[in-house]
This record gives C-alpha cells, structure tokens and sequence, in this order.
C-alpha cells in the first residue's frame, strides 16, 4: 500500500510522498535544523584535552555547543580541525567534523532531535544521529526511527529504520491548529 497524499498540515513535515509499507525511511524538510554560519560557535564542557598535533580537541562531560539558536548537548565531544598551524585554542583552526556520543540532543526552533551518537560534517552541513530509539519531536508530533540524517543547507531530514522495524510518526491534530 503506497502513501501518496501529502501532509501540509502538519508542521515539521512539509513534504511526505510515496512511503510504502515496506519503507526504511520518511523524508520530512523544515527550516528549524539550520545553521548560523556567520553566529560564533561557543563550546562548554567539564573537561577540555587539546591534542594539536593531531588537530582534535576532546570535550568530555556535560558538553554543551551553541551557534545562534541552535544547541547541542552530549555526554562526549570530539572536534576535528583544520589549518596550517592553527591552534584551536588560540581561535584558529576550522572546524571539518564534529563527534558526539552519550545522551546526545540537538534542539533548534521548535525542533529536538535525540540518539545516542552523531555526527556533524562542517563541509556538507550534514547531522547524522543514531542509535536504538532517535526521536525527532515538534511541538506536539514525534517521528521515531534508528538513524536520523538533516541536511542543514535545506532542512531536509530523513528517519531511518532499525533494520528489521519500521519508522513511526505520531500527528498530534492539536499542534497543527496553532501553526
């Protein structure tokens, strides 16, 4: 049985086309996971290791990222760099990836996304969360699955399954009246 009809209404899913019962993935776009690339990047952590030979920065315990009005939160961070000679420390050195794993949460606009690790391309602008339960919630409505991928750039954000199970959505009707 094919899905085709297209769910406007609900607010955190603007497109949702051609899902069929075997389905491994639900694709939604909205503009709530984006970056701030012009906002500065503020990093807090319990403890900080600088390994600058290896251009990595380790951030260990209550880790905690903010840019604009996006924050994440994890229990361990890893950010890899870029540049000649550039220390992380001193402000230098770009930011190409982003490591996170324990209790990670990713909140921006009226979108939370939760897993147990992910992952952040600087490049691509890609997130990737996953783990046994990644829940994406907005306002009122859940989309559950193991693997959550959000092209930043776009907003367009795609739920994979566990591989046996399937991906589930919860429509709350009450949060689409207030949109």
């Amino acid at each position: 049985m094919r899905l085709a009809r297209s769910l406007a209404s609900l607010s955190f899913l603007a497109v949702l086309a051609a899902i069929s019962s075997g389905a491994h993935a639900q694709t939604a776009e909205k503009k709530g996971f984006a970056l701030s690339n012009n906002k500065p990047i503020q990093i807090e952590s319990d403890n900080l290791e600088l390994r600058e030979q290896e251009k990595r920065a380790l951030f260990d315990g209550n880790v905690k990222v903010v840019q604009g009005a996006m924050t994440l939160t994890s229990d361990h961070m890893i950010v890899y760099y870029k540049g000649k000679g550039n220390s992380l420390a001193a402000g230098g050195g770009d930011i190409d990836r982003i490591e996170v794993n324990g209790n990670v949460q990713v909140v921006s606009g009226t979108q939370s996304a939760r897993g147990e690790e992910g992952n952040f391309d600087m490049r691509t602008e890609l997130l990737t969360l996953s783990g046994k339960q990644v829940v994406l919630v907005d306002s009122g409505n859940v989309l559950t699955g193991c693997k959550l991928t959000v092209q930043m750039k776009s907003g367009q954000a795609t739920m994979g399954n566990c591989g046996t199970g399937r991906v589930r959505i919860l429509i709350d009707q009450q949060s689409n009246k207030s949109n």
